[in-house]
């Protein structure tokens, strides 16, 4: 498969929004199998290990974060 558009050609606002669109679809997807079962495993003691236990944000106000550090 092959995209139309050069990703380095595009300004962060788009890059974001491509992504934004990807994960979207991801998320509706009915396969389970995207991540390993591992994966939350390797996560949760990365995230131990970093002193960063239990601290997620909501999707929506990391979107924000991100887009008004680029700003």
């Amino acid at each position: 498969m092959s995209a139309n558009f050069q990703v380095k050609d595009m300004n962060i606002q788009e890059k974001l929004s491509v992504m934004e669109s990807i994960w979207n679809d991801l998320c509706e997807s009915q396969d389970a199998s995207l991540s390993p079962s591992w994966h939350k495993e390797v996560l949760q003691e990365r995230m131990k290990e970093s002193g960063q236990e239990g601290s997620f944000s909501d999707w929506d106000e990391a979107k924000k974060s991100i887009r008004n550090s680029l700003l």
